[in-house]
């Protein structure tokens, strides 16, 4: 009986040892679950990401602006990128990731608090959570950035810093969070994979209500607006070209299939893209200029974000080619008709190239690729989601910059007065001018 009794003490402790195994082995299973192949792509994309507002937007916008300008475009796309920054470790990432409300997040991550080394995001479980948290960042800062071409040349340096501030707390973070982070938007079915929503769309459209709360530049149809040296915007556009790979590769949050396919189709529609463009002038006005042929490389390379990791390469190639005839039509025929001063065209680029891949996405998306189908494979009500994105994005960037620009010009002047925008941005707002 003794023995007996023994035994059964020996194999209840043996038992229970065996049980707490799995919990005491449970943080070095966490640990593993981090790949160091996910982690070191992710670290390049991130970088990619961030080069693409420094230095590829700055060269790009400021290529474009007269030589008057250059500085201060430059000087905007480098203050988004240091305030965002800042902003978004704060307490933008903990509403646009943390937590699953419909409508916001929490703040049980301001400041990054509670962050372990080797923990992660529920979103990318094989990364560090801070790397999450970087790459994330940098989305934040472009499309900030991106929203100051359709108001360059006439923006106040102060309004513009209090402007970007405001619009990534009212309009960037709740839409990250609807769309990405776990909000209504993704609940019904959101296909958004990069930003079509998020990013492109968000900024065309606000940067389309900034740059008619403003109105036009001083002698906008009277003076000679041509930019002051297109060579700095093509290498802009080799950076951003190049960057995208990160943007879009990089939001399959792994080093996978999906990534490359989204790679593929990236470069694909940005080519597709600057041959319509090109095309399209040529049989115009018999030349196709270099402008152009970057434009329509940006447009291919808006477009195709939402659906990069949804479709094939070769449906990549006609959303480039849809991008370069649509935004074409948008950056001329219907600035000149609506009467608008967007003087980088963010809207006719970014604005439109979001919508209309954001709804391609809804045609095209292919179940093997991305688990979701599209109209093509028998699943038509995935446009109707896909339009209600696009409805809810434009009434809420639209409305918001509205009144935020209009709230912001209670307390100080939005643009430079007329003989600042004569002398330039350069030296009126910054004190410095190019020789």
């Amino acid at each position: 009986m003794t023995a007996f009794v023994c035994r059964a003490a020996v194999g209840t402790v043996i038992a229970c040892f065996a049980s707490a195994l799995p919990a005491l082995a449970q943080p070095a299973t966490q640990a593993a679950k981090l790949d160091a192949a996910d982690t070191a792509w992710m670290m390049m994309a991130t970088a990619l990401v961030l080069m693409m507002t420094i230095p590829g937007l700055a060269l790009f916008y400021a290529g474009m602006v007269r030589k008057k300008n250059v500085l201060a475009t430059m000087a905007q796309s480098l203050i988004a990128v240091a305030m965002i920054s800042v902003l978004w470790v704060a307490f933008g990432y903990s509403l646009a990731f943390v937590g699953d409300g419909p409508w916001i997040g929490n703040l049980d991550r301001a400041f990054l608090a509670g962050m372990t080394m080797d923990g992660a995001h529920p979103a990318a479980k094989t990364i560090p959570e801070a790397l999450f948290v970087l790459y994330q960042m940098t989305f934040a800062v472009i499309t900030v950035a991106l929203i100051a071409g359709s108001v360059a040349d006439r923006m106040r340096f102060s309004a513009y810093l209090l402007f970007s501030a405001g619009w990534f707390i009212f309009v960037y973070v709740p839409l990250a969070h609807w769309v990405w982070g776990g909000g209504f938007l993704a609940t019904a079915g959101l296909l958004d994979f990069a930003g079509g929503t998020v990013v492109h769309l968000s900024a065309g459209i606000g940067g389309l209500v900034g740059a008619i709360v403003l109105g036009h530049r001083q002698g906008f149809r009277a003076e000679n607006h041509a930019p002051y040296d297109l060579s700095l915007a093509v290498i802009g556009t080799g950076l951003l070209w190049v960057g995208w790979f990160g943007f879009n590769g990089g939001s399959a949050l792994a080093a996978n299939p999906r990534a490359v396919m989204a790679i593929t189709a990236t470069h694909l529609a940005a080519s597709a893209g600057a041959l319509t463009w090109a095309a399209i002038e040529w049989a115009k006005r018999r030349k196709p200029s270099v402008l152009g042929m970057i434009s329509g490389a940006v447009a291919g390379l808006g477009t195709i974000t939402p659906a990069s990791g949804f479709v094939e390469p070769w449906q990549g190639i006609v959303i480039g080619i849809i991008a370069g005839a649509l935004c074409y039509w948008a950056c001329t025929s219907l600035k000149q008709r609506l009467n608008y001063d967007d003087s980088l065209d963010v809207f006719g680029v970014h604005g439109i190239g979001g919508l209309t891949g954001t709804l391609l996405a809804g045609v095209f998306a292919t179940a093997a690729i991305g688990g979701t189908s599209g109209w093509i494979e028998g699943n038509p009500r995935q446009l109707l989601t896909q339009l209600y994105g696009i409805a809810v994005t434009l009434l809420w960037s639209g409305g918001v910059t509205f009144l935020l620009l209009k709230l912001i010009g209670l307390f100080v002047p939005l643009r430079a007065t007329p003989q600042q925008e004569l002398e330039g941005l350069d030296i009126t707002q910054h004190g410095e001018a190019l020789q």
